[in-house]
């Protein structure tokens, strides 16, 4: 066989093997975006919580949970495998972005989760920052809260 042929061959499986990493790349951002998996891996993850409203963020890195008992939960993404955690009362720090539309937030209990959330828009921001701020008062202070009111 002369070169050209070989050069040819050689051009056609760079093609293909371009053609196939960037298919796998598509499904792989497609799977990132998908509810319906967020849910089933937060429920197999935690399957006593019941799941009231989820939000995800622009990247589609990560879903933020509001659970049935007012407490919230987050489900990262890191690429082949997920990552869920509760968010205990109390036990997380968050700051606003400049722009509103995201947070930088510290999870005292898992700092493998920190990190900045920026979402689609600011008021799908302002839902998760209620989330988090009802989720802020542990239940001890949400009691002592009641018995000073009375």
């Amino acid at each position: 066989m002369s070169l050209v042929s070989w050069l040819i061959i050689a051009v056609i499986v760079i093609a293909l093997a371009y053609y196939v990493t960037r298919m796998a790349k598509d499904r792989e951002d497609g799977e990132r975006h998908d509810p319906g998996l967020a849910i089933l891996e937060f429920g197999r993850a935690f399957p006593t919580e019941a799941i009231r409203a989820l939000h995800e963020t622009a990247d589609g890195n990560a879903v933020f949970i509001r659970l049935h008992d007012g407490k919230a939960g987050v489900m990262r993404n890191y690429g082949r495998h997920y990552s869920c955690h509760v968010i205990q009362p109390g036990r997380a720090r968050a700051t606003s972005t400049a722009d509103g539309r995201g947070f930088v937030i510290e999870f005292l209990d898992a700092p493998t989760q920190n990190g900045e959330f920026v979402f689609p828009s600011q008021q799908v921001a302002a839902e998760v920052g209620l989330w988090l701020l009802g989720n802020y008062v542990s239940p001890e202070d949400k009691t002592a809260e009641d018995r000073n009111a009375d």
